[in-house]
């Protein structure tokens, strides 16, 4: 990634470079240089795209099996498609061309449909942005157990009992949020673009680990059934209750690993003209999702086949017992590294909300406006330069995230749950609106009604994925301890 995109976060990656209510563009010309093109925009959008939400992929498809697990992917894949062609049509308006441009997904959506539009765009992105700093803690929690486990398992082999190294997430979702508490006091998303480059570099590398290992296992005899987990009495099945419930929270699942709409606007934005920016921006997204498409089938259907229906919620959690212990490690290890800097991306816009907000609440209060100073060793490394109430709300908001995570540390359900609240909103009902109303659909047309249809169908989904990772979250809660560590 360069450094041109600010919030080149992979998985997403639904990240914005600047979504305060107020503190976009507003529709109006910036002077900034835009120099990007199809293949630097394309590359933003795979970034985007491929992260964490990767690692579910696999127990996402075991839920389905192998006739409908990989057509559901293809599925979200075509309507991830399809409505990111009618986002592009919205970087400018009221002509998708010639337009005034909005610079970010939410002055789209003010410039475009106004009003409680606006508000409802916000909620959705501040949803999904709260949400991914939980799920991204509790999934960094997740692979420092799994290196620590691993550990235990080969220096203890001796140990007649396995369950001697069982360790809980607590003490490693404390750890993270401590750093985290370092990390939030940067002062905004514009001075971390490295910490970006350095995500995407470890997201790619353990995508790759997971898929490599998950080959190299398959390779000794495929896995998995035609429809996934069995209904019954067996040891390897469930009740018919627990197998809907298990599909709907997939759903959530891929939802998740598929939202990049959020920061499409945001990608555009980067593109020079001519051609038009939306002419590019199309190009960019048929390559970008081509390519994530590949590489999740990939993923998914190599980790289904090397597990069967026992996969892991965390593809890489399935490789305690590997004999490329030390690859496994490396591979979690990314992931910590790419979370650190993901929790960021997704954190600052939240930041600077709240700062926002506070500056115009209280403009006169010395707690919120007084600046201070600290040399940080020395003049020439930096300044770091703060406030009373940006060094408590920003405290606030990772002990926060810290907590939700140490009550609820489900990966699946809660990427599922973040996945299911925004994937209709952000991916589909915000486009077809603003395209139909820039485009003069007509309301009672052909193509109104099967925009509409689509919209409703994907509602219908995306609703059906959070009750069922809903269900997942109080199910998981009956049977875990929180704060143990």
């Amino acid at each position: 990634m360069t450094a041109g995109l600010d919030s080149s976060l992979p998985n997403g990656a639904e990240a914005s470079i600047d979504m305060r209510f107020h503190g976009g563009a507003g529709g109006s010309e910036k002077q900034v240089e835009r120099t990007g093109n199809v293949c630097t925009a394309s590359a933003h959008v795979i970034t985007a795209v491929i992260g964490s939400g990767v690692l579910s992929l696999a127990w996402s498809i075991a839920q389905f099996g192998w006739v409908p697990g990989p057509a559901i992917l293809f599925i979200f894949s075509i309507v991830t498609f399809y409505a990111s062609l009618l986002l592009a049509d919205c970087y400018r308006s009221p002509d998708p061309a010639f337009g005034r441009r909005n610079t970010t997904y939410i002055d789209a959506v003010k410039n475009i449909l106004g009003g409680r539009q606006e508000w409802f765009c916000g909620l959705a992105q501040y949803g999904n942005l709260i949400g991914a700093t939980i799920g991204y803690t509790i999934t960094s929690g997740k692979s420092m157990v799994a290196i620590s486990k691993g550990h235990c398992l080969r220096h203890n082999r001796h140990l007649s009992n396995p369950s001697s190294c069982n360790i809980h997430d607590g003490r490693y979702l404390l750890v993270f949020g401590a750093a985290q508490l370092l990390f939030s006091q940067i002062p905004d998303i514009h001075q971390i673009w490295w910490l970006s480059i350095v995500a995407s570099i470890m997201s790619f590398s353990y995508s790759f680990v997971g898929l490599g290992l998950s080959a190299g296992q398959a390779v000794h005899g495929t896995q998995g059934t035609a429809f996934g987990i069995g209904i019954g009495p067996g040891p390897h099945s469930v009740s018919s209750a627990d197998k809907v419930w298990g599909i709907l929270q997939a759903l959530g699942n891929i939802a998740f690993a598929y939202s990049f709409s959020s920061i499409l606007i945001e990608i555009q934005d980067t593109l020079k003209s001519p051609p038009s920016e939306n002419v590019s921006m199309k190009r960019a997204t048929s390559i970008g999702v081509l390519v994530t498409t590949i590489f999740y089938m990939a993923v998914g259907c190599v980790g289904y086949a090397a597990f069967g229906n026992d996969a892991p919620g965390n593809l890489l959690t399935g490789f305690a017992h590997s004999k490329l212990f030390w690859l496994v490690d490396f591979a979690n290890i990314c992931i910590i590294i790419h979370l650190v800097g993901g929790y960021q991306v997704y954190a600052q816009p939240v930041f600077a909300l709240g700062e926002w907000y506070a500056s115009q609440k209280w403009p006169k209060s010395n707690l919120v406006n007084r600046e201070y100073s600290v040399t940080v060793l020395t003049p020439r490394i930096g300044v770091f330069r703060f406030t009373i109430f940006k060094l408590f709300w920003r405290t606030l908001f990772v002990l926060f995230t810290t907590i939700v995570s140490l009550v609820f540390p489900f990966f699946n359900a809660v990427i599922g749950l973040v996945g299911a609240i925004t994937f209709w909103p952000l991916t589909v009902y915000f486009p077809v609106e603003m395209y139909s109303k820039q485009s003069g659909v007509r309301r009672w047309s052909c193509k109104a009604m099967a925009l509409q249809s689509l919209s409703f169908v994907c509602f219908l989904v995306s609703l059906s994925a959070a009750v069922g990772s809903v269900q997942g979250i109080i199910s998981s809660s009956r049977r875990y301890k929180p704060f143990e560590f």
